[in-house]
């Protein structure tokens, strides 16, 4: 089997990312004890994080979505398959470096997505554009850092905490759904959500189509 080859590496926000390929995949790691954060071949889960949250609100016209952490594309690409040729998302990543290598290196993997007209990119915190449209997004979909027991940025217990969730609820139209992908479960974080007002629902996901691989947690959080 061949070796990774680095194609880039970015310092930003007091975290080190590097993109790696090899052969026709591509990792990227965070240099910690961690390692891997994503890989292009195990997104299964990903894809389920967009899927249950378009369906919830697939009878609406014109829904407004929005993503939190681009990732390589694929929950995006999810969610451009499962919604209209009206709606609007909306892509909330804070790394310059991710949406920059879906543009230069891996866009591919995902088809595209950030080419599709329906999309709009913003280098932001996902938590500050909840936090600046109130009543605005039919479903919101957040795949940051590695769920609520994140290891990449500490500033992300401010997204998963109570503070965090409450601007999600209020972020949502009556009926909105908030969907929140985790490596792993978190009875604290589902309690969190049910004290904000969600009706909650757990879901296990396995990581690869063929139910294979690890077993990832998908909540879907509906605001009434």
């Amino acid at each position: 089997m061949t070796d990774y080859t680095l194609l880039d590496t970015s310092s930003e926000h007091g975290t080190t990312l590097r993109l790696l390929k090899r052969d026709d995949e591509f990792t990227i790691r965070v240099d910690n004890q961690h390692g891997e954060l994503m890989h292009s071949s195990v997104h299964n889960s990903e894809d389920v994080l967009a899927e249950l949250a378009c369906k919830h609100v697939a009878a609406r016209k014109k829904t407004r979505l929005l993503v939190g952490g681009l990732g390589m594309g694929f929950t995006l690409a999810s969610a451009l398959t499962h919604s209209g040729p009206d709606a609007r998302i909306t892509v909330a990543e804070l790394m310059p470096a991710v949406v920059r290598w879906n543009r230069e290196h891996i866009g591919a993997i995902a088809g595209h997505p950030l080419k599709d007209k329906r999309v709009d990119v913003i280098i932001q915190d996902v938590g500050k554009v909840m936090r600046e449209h109130k009543n605005t997004f039919d479903a919101i979909m957040l795949d940051v850092d590695n769920g609520p027991d994140g290891f990449t940025r500490d500033d992300n217990d401010n997204l998963y905490g109570l503070g965090g969730l409450e601007t999600a609820f209020e972020s949502l139209t009556p009926g909105g759904v908030l969907t929140v992908w985790s490596a792993e479960r978190d009875i604290n974080f589902t309690q969190r959500l049910m004290k904000i007002g969600f009706e909650v629902e757990e879901k296990r996901v396995r990581e690869h189509t063929d139910d294979l691989g690890a077993i990832h947690t998908i909540w879907v959080a509906v605001r009434y």
